[in-house]
């Protein structure tokens, strides 16, 4: 069995003590460190090597964002960030994931949410489930102010397939229901999706849907 090695940065003792008890009862989830805030997450990011980071977004000093971007920058970096919040439409969680964060979690979701987020993330799935990936990414698109023209020379020379496959990942589907809608195996959009990230220079889904929202493919409201 492999383990999924968890660090989780939080300013508040109880929030991380709490996580702590919770993902290390799960046989494939190891808690290796704690960090207090953004500077000693990018430190203890670097040192530990963890899977995950559970990242607080509002922390004193350095905060979640920030360090979020740091942790992601490097191309070398492995480490999957899963922003922890409050509120599921906090105008912060879109500045995590154009930093370059993998997804977000509410502070309150059951022990079985938190476990399934983190192996998700780990994994490199899609981590919302579609109807929230939806309303995120388009709310993060009426946010920004990135023009909403399409951009060319940001594809990647992605086929006609591939471009397919984008849209609808933009649109929340997960690759069991792209399958359907395409009439292929679940199989054969898993490796489109592996071909979009390494075309596109990406890490996951999350950032597959904002790019494709980012460069005019898919529009908020709509495809």
């Amino acid at each position: 069995m492999t383990t999924t090695r968890v660090l989780i940065a939080d300013d508040q003792v109880m929030v991380r003590q709490g996580f702590t008890v919770l993902l290390n009862a799960e046989p494939d989830l190891e808690v290796v460190g704690q960090a207090v805030d953004g500077v000693d997450a990018v430190a203890k990011v670097a040192e530990l090597a963890p899977d995950v980071v559970l990242m607080d977004i509002r922390m004193p000093g350095v905060g979640g964002i920030e360090a979020t971007r740091r942790i992601t920058a490097s191309p070398a970096a492995t480490a999957k960030v899963l922003v922890l919040t409050t509120f599921d439409l906090d105008e912060y969680v879109y500045e995590a994931l154009r930093a370059g964060a993998s997804g977000f979690l509410l502070k309150d979701a059951s022990a079985t949410e938190l476990a399934h987020a983190v192996r998700v993330v780990a994994a490199g799935e899609a981590l919302l489930a579609p109807n929230i990936t939806k309303r995120l990414i388009a709310e993060f698109s009426r946010m920004s102010d990135v023009p909403r023209s399409p951009v060319k020379g940001r594809s990647g020379n992605l086929t006609e397939r591939e471009t397919e496959v984008l849209s609808l990942i933009a649109q929340g589907l997960s690759n069991a229901e792209i399958a359907g809608c395409l009439v292929v195996a679940e199989q054969t959009v898993k490796t489109h999706v592996s071909r979009i990230l390494v075309k596109l220079g990406l890490r996951d889904r999350t950032q597959a849907a904002i790019h494709a929202y980012e460069t005019g493919l898919v529009r908020p409201g709509g495809s």
